[in-house]
């Protein structure tokens, strides 16, 4: 069905919602504490119900979530990368989706700090004021790997957006969206490089379908989205140079927000698996004929859910605290100037290097916490109403944004024989592939 984005009327210029933020985690877990309590307490009703979570966003967005990683010379807060993805993981334990659902506009927060400073003079009061952007990058089908086959082309006006792509993530949520296109010529022909365009949802032309089919997080709007010519400002086209510092930040950032989600996800099946036990009165016939909450094996069995799920968030931090070493390194030497040409710095592929780590454990700490659930309760835990199954589907939907196969060739490679990994513009097709 077509889906109604939210309207850009509720940003206001000239509002700083960043304003009187701490910067710190403690500060900002008490300030966003209550909110996320909020959002938990509605998340099983949303699940059933299929109720997008548009009340919890404008809760967090009118609350300065958005705003976290706004640099201070452009008058936001710029907690750090360990702390945004701490309070990531709090918020995913509430509800995983509304969590994912953040990726997008702090993906593209992160990309902008490369940019030339008009284009950031742009759109960062935008953002303090309280605006998101939303993301839609993959197409589903007919592209060759590397490639686009959605164009953003001149006009006589501008630029023009022309495609579709099949997951639009939060874009309904989000006053823009941004989408990554390839250079066309003004006859339609196509050069070389990639762009990202990023426009109003509520343009013209711009239509966002929620037709996402998954069996998890079927929550973040990540539905089909169809652009036709629809113009983009000047300070709406954003350069993409593959292999540059900005590309190896963004793409490891982008990963880690999964870890991210799927930490969270463990940490709600540690909670959830906790409270069952600690109500249930009913035991079995073949068990010990204690309380559940005495038994020593469904103990043994929350303890070790308990461990997954510290281990994933420890684990995430970990690499969170790489990731602001390699922006450091990165700013230290100008390597987030639109205009550096030298080379990016060890520290930045250390921390992909951190992260592509972490993706080959996390995901299946998460997995695992979530399917360990079930062996705390019985029968009942299979109940509909209580979807205590999201969790692994959630888990499961999270884990194969990016295959763990490649992550850990890619490793080996490493380890073996110093290849820094390397990655392709745009999912594709094959060469030489069939169907």
């Amino acid at each position: 069905m077509t889906a109604t984005p939210r309207t850009i009327a509720a940003v206001q210029p000239g509002v700083d919602l960043s304003a009187g933020l701490p910067t710190d985690y403690a500060g900002l877990q008490k300030h966003f504490q209550p909110l996320f309590e909020d959002i938990a307490a509605g998340s099983l009703a949303r699940e059933l119900h299929r109720e997008l979570p548009f009340d919890a966003v404008r809760s967090l967005d009118e609350a300065g979530f958005g705003t976290l990683r706004v640099p201070v010379v452009h008058g936001g807060p710029e907690v750090s990368l360990e702390t945004f993805f701490h309070l990531l993981i709090d918020l995913a334990e509430a509800d995983s989706n509304v969590a994912h659902i953040y990726r997008s506009h702090y993906g593209f927060l992160e990309a902008l700090r490369f940019q030339p400073r008009d284009v950031q003079d742009a759109w960062y009061p935008l953002v303090l004021a309280g605006a998101t952007v939303g993301n839609a990058s993959t197409e589903k089908g007919g592209n060759a790997l590397g490639g686009l086959n959605t164009t953003l082309t001149p006009t006589a006006g501008g630029m023009e957006l022309n495609g579709q792509k099949f997951y639009a993530t939060a874009s309904i949520f989000s006053d823009y969206t941004r989408v990554s296109a390839a250079r066309a010529d003004a006859d339609g022909g196509l050069l070389d490089g990639r762009q990202f365009a990023v426009v109003a949802t509520d343009a013209e032309g711009v239509v966002l379908e929620d037709d996402w089919d998954g069996f998890g997080q079927k929550l973040t709007g990540t539905g089909t989205a169809t652009f036709t010519r629809v113009p983009v400002p000047a300070h709406g086209v954003l350069d993409r140079v593959p292999g540059s510092a900005e590309a190896v930040h963004e793409a490891a950032f982008f990963q880690l927000v999964l870890l991210a989600v799927l930490a969270g996800i463990a940490r709600a099946s540690r909670r959830d698996a906790v409270a069952t036990i600690a109500s249930r009165k009913r035991t079995f016939n073949t068990g010990s004929g204690l309380p559940f909450r005495e038994d020593p094996l469904i103990q043994e069995a929350a303890g070790r859910i308990a461990g997954k799920a510290f281990t994933a968030e420890a684990t995430v931090l970990h690499a969170a605290r790489a990731l602001d070493a390699g922006i450091a390194a990165a700013e230290a030497v100008g390597a987030d100037r639109p205009d550096f040409t030298g080379d990016v710095p060890a520290e930045l592929y250390g921390s992909e290097l951190a992260i592509e780590h972490a993706t080959i454990t996390v995901p299946e700490l998460g997995i695992g916490a979530a399917q360990d659930l079930f062996l705390t309760v019985g029968a009942s835990a299979t109940s509909t109403k209580k979807a205590l199954d999201r969790h692994w589907r959630n888990a499961q939907t999270v884990a194969t944004h990016n295959p763990i196969a490649f992550r850990a060739r890619s490793l080996g490679d490493y380890w073996i024989n110093g290849t820094l990994p390397e990655g392709l513009n745009a999912i594709g097709d094959a060469k030489g592939g069939q169907g």
